[in-house]
């Protein structure tokens, strides 16, 4: 009779966790492919008219919005083979991983050229068309490539100081993550001082931006509007660094919980703060600019509804 007992209730347990994961992959994939659908009309608007194309703030606004779109997919990938329990193998995971480090070193990057683009757009509006030119803004964005790519060569190059040879199998025992592959002697010191001096870098450069239009504001000769628009644009530019920052702690906070709660509570969690904490910060340009900007938002709409509505004509930026 115990041991009847005791199999119904493992049973009773192993189905829950399995509603739970069925649950959790349901709640969150659809949100997920609504901010995707979101994000990937925002880009194709961007590439709608002449006027996205040739002005190097709408260009930089395509370069985040791409990063953004393609660390959603991976992250969602990511999350949905954790909750399926689905163990891979150290290639695939390093593969997946490190197209996510790519493009999540881009944003933060992509962010601080675009500050300083407002900075400059307020404080030098004489000189804002010789220095924010397209070709210029082009290579910045080849500059913020090239150095994200640099990064994960990086990471590769720590992580062949491990062993595999000595492993009996490639096949990951833990669910693939970012903290999972920092299996090199050295990687886990790389990864906290790089994060630490590319936020630091990004948060110090909008500051700065921030309080040099704040300075400029004062200023008789400089346009009230235009900097009140900069001044919350800059802001939201730090609202989105610090959320782009706790994504990148996400997988070390789970990995600090795992061991406290029980399964049922730690699916859940987990459920919540990937919402929260990295699926929702990665749509939160498009949602801004998408408000926000009187130049996108007709096109974007018309493209949102699939060209049921006009697109009214505006000029304004």
């Amino acid at each position: 009779m115990d041991t009847s007992g005791s199999q119904t209730n493992i049973t009773d347990v192993l189905q829950v966790q399995f509603l739970e994961r069925v649950t959790g992959a349901v709640v969150t994939t659809l949100p997920c492919c609504v901010f995707l659908f979101i994000n990937v009309t925002m880009l194709f608007t961007l590439r709608s008219k002449p006027v996205f194309c040739e002005t190097s703030r709408y260009v930089l606004l395509y370069n985040l919005l791409f990063a953004d779109t393609v660390q959603m997919a991976l992250g969602h990938l990511l999350y949905l083979v954790a909750v399926c329990t689905l163990f891979l193998t150290y290639p695939v995971c390093g593969f997946l991983n490190f197209l996510t480090n790519l493009n999540t070193t881009i944003s933060p990057l992509t962010l601080l050229v675009m500050s300083l683009e407002r900075y400059v757009a307020v404080c030098y509006p004489l000189r804002h068309t010789t220095i924010i030119t397209i070709r210029n803004t082009g290579v910045a964005i080849v500059v913020i490539w090239a150095f994200s790519s640099l990064n994960v060569l990086t990471r590769v190059l720590l992580l062949l100081e491990f062993p595999f040879k000595d492993l009996e199998s490639l096949q990951m025992k833990e669910f693939c993550s970012d903290v999972a592959m920092l299996v090199g002697p050295r990687s886990n010191d790389y990864d906290r001082a790089f994060i630490c001096v590319l936020f630091v870098s990004a948060g110090v450069a909008i500051s700065f931006s921030y309080f040099g239009v704040i300075i400029a504001a004062r200023s008789a000769s400089t346009d009230k509007a235009s900097a009140r628009k900069a001044l919350n644009t800059l802001l939201l530019h730090l609202v989105q660094l610090c959320l782009i920052l706790s994504s990148t702690m996400f997988s070390t906070l789970l990995m600090m919980l795992s061991g406290i709660l029980t399964k049922i509570m730690f699916l859940r969690l987990y459920t919540f703060l990937y919402v929260c904490v990295s699926l929702f910060p990665r749509c939160l340009s498009s949602l801004i600019y998408g408000i926000r900007d009187q130049t996108i938002r007709p096109v974007l709409m018309h493209h949102l509804c699939c060209g049921f509505l006009k697109p009214a004509v505006s000029n304004s930026k």
